[in-house]
């Protein structure tokens, strides 16, 4: 398959509009596109009144139906593995896996987008590294600019490569107009200590097509998904 992984350093950290970012910049660029988020929590959390649930964001900016999006979904905003749990309804890695397949559109880039971070447990037995290894696509991780960022990127680096796992970049954002000295810093070393590309992403001002593709027009998509 063509296409990548989204991930991230923790939660909330911009992993979904970083997503959502992808594909709209992919489709400005007449690329046939795919994306799902094979797992997520919080479907009984109260909406934003600003920005959608990640499944329908995603939805919006690839043209699909949120049901098209996610594969399992779950009401608690908790963990994973908890959310399972208190479900009773678990979650076997090879049909995700094979859910995810049949969902690759012939021709199309696909963009799969992770929960929480790599080694966040999916059930007692699986994590999210899991699937990603399952799946044999190329990671993305979404990372906070800030001060403490080095650490959690590079633990993740770390966590994907021992994995297995081919890292194609790290995102870092919301990248401020005007970053400071410490956010120059980080991008720097955490491209020199972790040997990996590292590109930024900037604040998306509405949850639309143009704005989310004008933010990931300089990424190289392209060379990523390859």
């Amino acid at each position: 398959m063509r296409g990548c992984f989204v991930t991230g350093t923790d939660t909330g950290v911009g992993k979904t509009v970083l997503s959502a970012a992808i594909v709209a910049a992919l489709r400005a660029r007449g690329i046939g596109v795919r994306v799902l988020k094979p797992v997520i929590t919080g479907l009984d959390q109260k909406p934003d009144p600003d920005w959608p649930p990640d499944h329908e964001l995603l939805a919006r900016v690839a043209g699909c139906r949120p049901d098209q999006v996610l594969l399992a979904g779950y009401g608690p905003a908790v963990s994973p593995h908890l959310a399972v749990s208190l479900s009773g309804r678990g979650l076997a890695l090879s049909s995700l896996a094979a859910g995810v397949r049949a969902a690759a559109a012939p021709g199309a880039a696909l963009v799969v987008e992770g929960v929480g971070g790599l080694l966040v447990a999916l059930d007692e037995h699986v994590s999210v590294r899991d699937l990603a290894r399952e799946l044999g696509l190329a990671l993305v991780v979404a990372a906070r600019p800030g001060l403490g960022t080095i650490n959690h990127v590079l633990l993740t680096l770390e966590a994907a490569r021992s994995g297995g796992l081919e890292v194609a970049g790290v995102v870092l954002t919301p990248w401020p107009d005007r970053p400071d000295m410490i956010e120059r810093s980080n991008l720097e070393t955490i491209e020199r200590l972790g040997e990996v590309e590292v590109r930024t992403l900037g604040a998306v001002a509405s949850p639309s097509l143009e704005p989310l593709a004008a933010a990931a027009a300089s990424l190289p998509l392209e060379r990523w998904l390859n």
